[in-house]
């Protein structure tokens, strides 16, 4: 990124900030799902990282392996979050048009969450 480039990120600040802020908003109706066990158990979540939904499989609830169950809904949310962290980064990045990848890691706006 050169500074010309980075200058003109920080003249539209105020604009890409409100985007961004409309885009927050968007990622609450954007849903992945995260699965394991074969799709025994599968998670639902939103591009805001939140949690919406945990199915679980009957077969799974007549196992009495709490262990494996534990490990499985573990996994599965774990995958819906990575899904949801990239879609959200996706966004963001096609909204910037790529310059927000540019930005160091932990920079943010002021004002933004």
């Amino acid at each position: 990124m050169s500074i010309y480039d980075f200058a003109n990120v920080m003249k539209n600040a105020g604009k890409i900030k409100e985007e961004l802020a409309k885009l927050q908003e968007k990622l609450a109706d954007i849903t992945v799902t995260g699965s394991s066990g074969g799709g025994m158990v599968e998670v639902v979540a939103n591009g805001k990282m939140q949690i919406l939904e945990i199915k679980i499989d009957d077969e799974v609830l007549h196992d009495d392996d709490k262990e494996m169950l534990n490990d499985l809904i573990v996994s599965a949310i774990n995958q819906a979050l990575q899904r949801a962290q990239q879609v959200s980064t996706e966004k963001m990045n096609e909204l910037s048009g790529g310059l927000l990848s540019f930005l160091p890691e932990g920079f943010k706006f002021p004002g933004m969450a």
